[in-house]
């Protein structure tokens, strides 16, 4: 009987202490903030730098009696898209237009298919509506700096005097005079930032320049004076891809403040890269024991501050600014690559123009359009566009400042002499399609293709675009299909842009140029589409 009686007590405390529903154990988890921070200073990770506090888990759970539990209908599947092999143009048609349709929930869709071995339109969509072509818009940039400036043309950075050199000393000005040239920087030339200016440097110390009376002057008058283009987005401004624009430019306008840790107890070592006198910096960074780091940056009107502390085991912690006056910060890393290697300067640094009268003393050639524009269509590098645009509006005799309004009005002039274009289907407000004012229609996009194609240096066009599953922003898509290989397109990426605009031969031997451009939110779906459709034009025959 008691043993009964002690049975059906404990069954009921069991029934009675069961969990509420809705109440879980949540695991604490400790985030290690310094191990993000670790590997992105690792990869010298070029975002902007802004201070952001690991979020803690706030969320509270509220008990409830019996809470029962809600079914949810399971989401659609989503099903991919596929590429199809349609034989002739009726098909090929209705293969495109389901892909495209299929693709999108919102946002529009310009795109126009061409076949250049036949001469006859295969597929259009809003052929006659202007896009934000994203980085597609280095596909005009590139036509136009070929067209204007042709394959061999080389930027020249001049260093220039004033006054007498004698005997080593100039008694007089020196002078860095701009081109635009975006080559000056690690990219290009050594693996160093610093090694830019010291290969030019080291040509002054060649010509026997040991002191300098006067000044060193920066002209950066090449190049208009606004340094960020029409339509840049305020939230961009502090990303490595923005780089700013200028007649003076070095080290794709980026400089790097790189810690390293010294001995225990004593004062680490921060440095500008390239070094520069145009940014003051003021550090007070302790070196302690261990390997980590908890380092603090700002950057003011007054330079750049850095302060806290580094492990004397740790590896040296590299962060990156974009340079707000390249012209400045260009002339400063002049004259300290100058200090760095021996020539006084006793005057300072100035901007100004080239004062006339000036004598050339030694000048830094870039490399050939052609090497520039490879570098630029491959893997999308914005600040060559930009400086490239400029360039290629100032024409090759240099006969006035390089703009984006000259760039944009020699474009459109190009087109619609060689090509017919509609005067309301192109807008060119930069050269690397960050801007949120450029507009081009599918159709001028095409027609810009197709007459690139027949122009002299129409191959060198087609050789510097990404190979889908071979090379550049297109390497890792299309990967064994049968477009590897055979599309080369130049892509276009952002928060509401995805795009490709390019050439590809279908199975039966036809040139197609093509332009997919998709404006809305629906980016990664449209991204599937626009690759399905190019493998899909690979495959297509008539």
């Amino acid at each position: 009987m008691t043993g009964a009686r002690a049975l059906l007590l404990l069954l009921f405390a069991l029934a009675t202490t069961r969990p509420v529903d809705g109440q879980a154990t949540r695991k604490k988890t400790t985030v290690r903030a310094g191990t993000a921070a670790r590997a992105s200073a690792r990869a010298r990770a070029t975002s902007r730098l802004k201070s952001r506090p690991a979020a803690a888990d706030r969320t509270s759970v509220t008990p409830r009696k019996r809470a029962r539990p809600v079914r949810r209908a399971a989401a659609p599947a989503i099903a991919r898209l596929e590429a199809r092999t349609p034989f002739g143009l009726d098909a090929l048609r209705g293969d495109l237009g389901f892909l495209a349709g299929a693709s999108i929930r919102n946002g529009s869709w310009g795109m126009m298919v061409v076949s250049l071995s036949q001469g006859d339109t295969l597929f259009s969509i809003n052929a006659d509506v202007p896009h934000q072509p994203a980085s597609t818009q280095k596909v005009l940039t590139s036509v136009l700096a070929l067209n204007s400036l042709g394959a061999n043309y080389r930027y020249h950075t001049d260093v220039l005097h004033t006054g007498t050199l004698r005997d080593g000393r100039l008694d007089g000005d020196l002078i860095l005079r701009g081109d635009g040239d975006p080559s000056l920087s690690s990219r290009f030339i050594g693996r160093t930032p610093d090694a830019a200016m010291d290969s030019l440097v080291g040509r002054l110390v060649r010509a026997g320049v040991r002191q300098v009376s006067g000044r060193v002057i920066g002209d950066a008058s090449g190049f208009e004076a606004r340094s960020i283009p029409e339509g840049w987005h305020p939230r961009i401004l502090q990303d490595a891809y923005a780089g700013r624009v200028s007649g003076l430019t070095l080290n794709e306008n980026l400089v790097w403040v790189t810690v390293r840790p010294t001995t225990r107890g004593s004062p680490a070592t921060v440095v500008l890269e390239p070094a520069t006198t145009a940014i003051p910096v003021r550090a007070s960074v302790r070196t302690v024991a261990g390997r980590g780091a908890s380092l603090r940056l700002g950057r003011g009107a007054n330079g750049i501050s850095v302060s806290g502390t580094i492990g004397a085991q740790s590896y040296q912690r590299s962060y990156s600014y974009v340079v707000e006056d390249p012209a400045s910060f260009t002339t400063g890393a002049f004259l300290a690559a100058l200090r760095r290697n021996g020539i006084t300067v006793a005057g300072g640094m100035t901007l100004g123009p080239t004062p006339s009268g000036a004598r050339p003393l030694v000048s830094w050639e870039s490399p050939s359009l052609e090497t520039l524009l490879t570098v630029m269509n491959r893997e999308s590098v914005n600040v060559i566009a930009e400086h490239m645009f400029r360039a290629a509006g100032r024409g090759s005799d240099r006969h006035v400042a390089g703009s984006a309004f000259n760039s944009d009005t020699v474009l459109r002039g190009l087109l619609q002499r060689t090509v017919g274009m509609r005067s309301d289907a192109l807008r060119a407000y930069d050269g690397s399609g960050l801007s949120q004012t450029d507009l081009v229609s599918p159709r001028a996009m095409v027609q810009l293709l197709g007459w690139a194609n027949k122009a002299s240096w129409g191959p060198l066009l087609h050789a510097s675009l990404p190979l889908a599953g071979r090379s550049g922003t297109l390497r890792h898509r299309m990967m064994g299909t049968a477009a590897q290989a055979n599309l080369h397109a130049k892509t276009g990426t952002t928060n509401d842009i995805v795009a490709l605009a390019g050439y590809v031969t279908a199975r039966n031997g036809e040139l197609l140029a093509f332009t997919m451009m998709y404006n809305g939110r629906d980016r990664w779906r449209a991204r599937e589409a626009i690759d399905a459709i190019g493998i899909t034009l690979a495959n297509w025959s008539r």
